[in-house]
């Protein structure tokens, strides 16, 4: 494993922390994804009692998920403290009660085994460090049958930026093929994963601009191979020219490459691990 592209969890919370108050005047991206994973659950058949939005972030997800099944006990889990505070409405500031909130890692969820009928995570899985790690443990809070869906990036993620410096250090966090976390899927013990991908391109006018949106929405570098100390004029010169040579009609792009699944956790078998099934047909 490339440690130099592990991420630190307390630099992601300290970062998200900072980043809670300005996050939904910048979260456009966020927003369209989870639009476009609520219309995947049209052709979804679930009546969920109790669901986990993985990665809360601010609320956007809880707001929806609770017009889609006003029945259901939506439970908010997000690694930073301030974005879960950030979610909660006015009124229940003033009467100081505690909603459905947990400050926490998808790596390691705090939760009961089989306690959830649905786990909704909407563009938070690239900050895992061990993702096969992180969907096991997703599995065993499903309830048999339960269901999980998810958004996150792709390899060819922010390509511009990263092909912008120009070099092999860890200035842009590496992000998981979909072919592969579909078999990590399997491997953590979910059935019939269907997994699609898109690209998102973003425009501004210009690399710092790009930069701003980032930073407002808590993406810092928080690897821990990325590069220490202050980042040369001569150096981020260099890069801006870089990016500056892919703009097209006035505007500089930033491509998302988004991943989309879902997958269920099937029933369990009523055969012991290891055992096969022979079959005999008489004449």
């Amino acid at each position: 494993m490339d440690t130099d592209y592990l991420t630190e969890k307390h630099l992601v919370r300290r970062a998200f922390d900072k980043a809670a108050k300005s996050y939904d005047g910048s979260a456009v991206l966020q927003r369209e994804v989870g639009e476009r994973m609520l219309s995947r659950l049209d052709y979804v058949n679930i009546s969920p009692e109790m669901i986990l939005d993985a990665g809360s972030g601010t609320g956007a997800g809880k707001r929806s998920l609770g017009e889609i099944y006003p029945e259901a006990r939506i439970v908010e889990l997000d690694l930073s403290l301030a974005m879960l505070l950030q979610a909660r409405p006015a009124w229940l500031k003033r009467l100081f009660n505690k909603p459905l909130q947990i400050c926490g890692d998808i790596e390691n969820l705090p939760i009961q085994s089989s306690s959830m009928d649905m786990i909704w995570s909407n563009l938070a899985l690239q900050w895992c460090n061990d993702l096969g790690s992180a969907l096991s443990g997703i599995s065993r809070i499903l309830k048999p049958n339960g269901l999980f869906m998810f958004s996150t990036f792709g390899p060819d993620t922010l390509k511009e930026l990263r092909e912008a410096f120009q070099d092999s250090r860890a200035h842009v966090n590496r992000f998981v093929d979909m072919h592969d976390i579909g078999d990590a899927l399997l491997h953590s013990g979910f059935s019939m994963p269907v997994m699609d991908m898109e690209y998102i391109t973003l425009t501004y006018e210009d690399v710092r601009g790009v930069m701003k949106d980032l930073k407002a929405i808590g993406a810092h570098n928080a690897l821990q191979g990325r590069p220490r100390g202050l980042f040369g004029k001569t150096a981020w010169h260099r890069v801006l020219e870089h990016y500056e040579s892919r703009r097209k009609e006035g505007r500089l792009p930033a491509t998302f490459e988004v991943v989309y699944g879902h997958a269920w956790k099937p029933e369990p078998s009523s055969f012991p691990e290891g055992s096969h099934i022979i079959r005999f047909s008489g004449k």
